[in-house]
């Protein structure tokens, strides 16, 4: 279904009730320090019909009624079309079509498996949010915030759903989908608004719907790039505040290292400009503390780079026994290795596992495989003269594996992307768990590491190093986690389970959690990584901020003291729980 389409049959949603459909009521203002919960569809100080439909016209007509998109395969909702039903189911695991509805989110337990595309599965409009904000500008944003708070109505932020925490979705709620949100300019260099002085350095000023995908595309036209991810879908808003890895991190430092300046509508609906001479502690909060907690990024200016010429390696180190003897040796051998890579100036993704599968990948058994590169050089001997040491090792000690390398040259990075960007499915019930590990644990303890391995067994993404830690963020620092500035690398797992299961649920983020356990045991000060967590990470807090997260907490209470922003696990979250479909305060 085309995004025209899929905005028609959301608008075509208003069939579920009248038009802007509330509580006959004509409601107020309300007091949000008193009220016990948030508003709620169906609560008595839900907004009226009348209320909903000012707020539309206060748009420009930008205020869609939310529904299901998995409605159009139940007989019995009014946006059902059997001919477009088995499209949907097919679309529905792909990135694309969750980062083009308003609604969807790509892991389908963020909304209760509320409405999926299966005509034999329940459907309701229960777990997605009441109303969405087509925000073009900011002056839509700040209208969505003033609303949400003036009314005590929960709210969201979301651009294309790709959030392994689900905090782009929420029950009842309205939403403001930033995903139309896309311009970009360029400059040669730059002038903080605010400032006495120039950046001299090449930049670019997005909106937060930028996707990676599209920036890399746009500015490799004049041979530039930024620091960015592998998945096309991502945009900016989510990845940079969450802090925001890339295999070119280190080499420049993370993504929000990059951040010269933001444009955020804040909780009390200002539009304001944060920089290192403007909103200082709001510019070091929105730089890794995590998206819907300080503010909605109307705008970011980034710091962009020559578009480095590269040498890509497929490095397959495999025996094709599955789960061999000697896995656990073999790992935390290969792994220890990481560090001396990272100082030669290689990044990449790779999987460990003695059970090896990769998409794309045809073998399998024990052992390593990944992709890496070398950037700044057109050489492959260079990439291959690293690895050598490896391989003879590899060789000596363990004559069942064999060791592949096979080398390609790229005169751009974007090219290397066009084959090697994140290809993977979403529409699926998954877990998502990861943890940093630093170079004293990767080389002094590779023997416990191998053997954390034996369950841990997934993927390790060599995306830190010397470029993050060595990164100079404008102001002097950022919020991102302060184990970065150890890491080496990034290891992450995940967990599928079946939905409409509850005890299938609990049990897989007991599951994903317990696999983590043993590197957090073995390197305990690392913490983990935000946007590629889950919500039941024990000590969150401390986990993905660090010290930072007491300045983040301050700064949290500062800007939004009346929690107009919401979200799990976000900082300063502890004054409210959600109480079925409704959001409420603890005490």
């Amino acid at each position: 279904m085309t995004v025209s389409l899929r905005l028609l049959a959301l608008a075509s949603a208003f069939a579920y009730s009248d038009a802007f459909p509330g509580n006959s009521k004509t409601t107020g203002r309300h007091d949000p320090v008193a009220a016990a919960c948030k508003a709620a569809p169906g609560s008595p100080d839900w907004p009226s019909a009348d209320t909903w439909a000012q707020f539309n016209q206060s748009t420009g007509g930008k205020l869609l009624r939310a529904a299901p998109p998995g409605a159009i395969c139940h007989p019995k909702e009014p946006t059902y079309n059997a001919a477009q039903c088995a499209t949907i189911s097919q679309e529905w695991l792909t990135y694309d079509f969750a980062q083009d509805d308003p609604v969807s989110n790509m892991w389908n337990q963020y909304n209760n498996d509320t409405c999926l595309p299966d005509p034999n599965a329940p459907c309701s409009p229960d777990g997605y949010p009441a109303y969405v904000v087509n925000a073009t500008t900011a002056r839509d944003i700040k209208l969505s915030v003033d609303f949400a708070r003036t009314h005590n109505v929960r709210i969201i932020v979301k651009s294309t759903g790709h959030d392994y925490q689900g905090r782009s979705q929420a029950p009842g709620a309205l939403s403001i989908w930033t995903h139309h949100m896309q311009d970009l300019e360029t400059h040669a260099l730059f002038q903080p608004r605010g400032c006495d002085f120039t950046i001299n350095h090449t930049a670019a000023t997005v909106g937060p719907g930028s996707q990676l995908g599209s920036l890399y595309e746009e500015l490799g036209k004049i041979g530039q790039i930024i620091v960015g991810g592998d998945a096309r879908s991502v945009s900016v808003g989510g990845y940079l505040t969450g802090g925001g890895h890339s295999i070119l991190a280190p080499k420049y430092g993370l993504a929000a290292d990059q951040i010269l300046e933001m444009e955020v509508v804040t909780p009390a609906g200002d539009i304001v400009v944060a920089n290192e001479c403007r909103n200082q502690d709001l510019f070091w909060a929105m730089r890794g503390g995590g998206g819907s907690t300080f503010g909605v990024m109307s705008s970011v200016t980034l710091m962009t780079y020559p578009s480095p010429k590269v040498v890509s390696a497929t490095v397959m180190i495999m025996s094709p026994k599955v789960n061999a003897p000697y896995y656990a040796d073999l790992a935390g051998y290969l792994l220890s290795q990481f560090p001396y890579l990272d100082s030669k100036g290689v990044s990449g993704y790779s999987v460990v596992s003695g059970n090896f599968s990769y998409p794309g990948v045809s073998i399998g058994g024990t052992g390593m495989g990944g992709f890496f590169l070398l950037t700044d050089t057109q050489d492959e001997n260079d990439m291959v003269n690293i690895w050598a040491p490896i391989i003879e090792h590899v060789n000596k000690t363990w004559p069942e594996v064999t060791p592949t390398i096979a080398t390609q040259t790229y005169t751009r990075l974007q090219d290397w992307f066009e084959t090697h960007y994140d290809s993977g499915s979403a529409g699926t019930d998954m877990w998502l768990g990861s943890h940093l590990l630093d170079a004293e644990t990767l080389a002094k303890k590779a023997i416990a590491v191998g053997e954390a391995f034996k369950d841990f067994q997934a993927e390790v993404f060599l995306v830190a190093g010397q470029g993050v830690k060595n990164a100079k963020p404008r102001g002097g620092s950022d919020s991102v986690n302060p184990s970065w500035r150890k890491a080496i690398a990034h290891a992450l797992t995940s967990v599928q389970f079946q939905p409409l299961n509850q005890t299938a649920k609990v049990e897989a983020l007991a599951k994903v959690n317990a696999k983590i356990e043993p590197l957090r045991r073995l390197a305990p000060e690392m913490g983990s990584y935000l946007n590629e967590n889950n919500p039941g990470v024990p000590n969150w807090q401390r986990s993905f901020w660090g010290d930072n997260y007491d300045r983040l907490l301050r700064i949290k209470r500062a800007v939004d003291p009346n929690d107009v922003f919401w979200c799990h696990p976000c900082v300063g979250n502890d004054r409210w729980e959600e109480v079925g479909y409704q959001l409420c305060r603890v005490d």
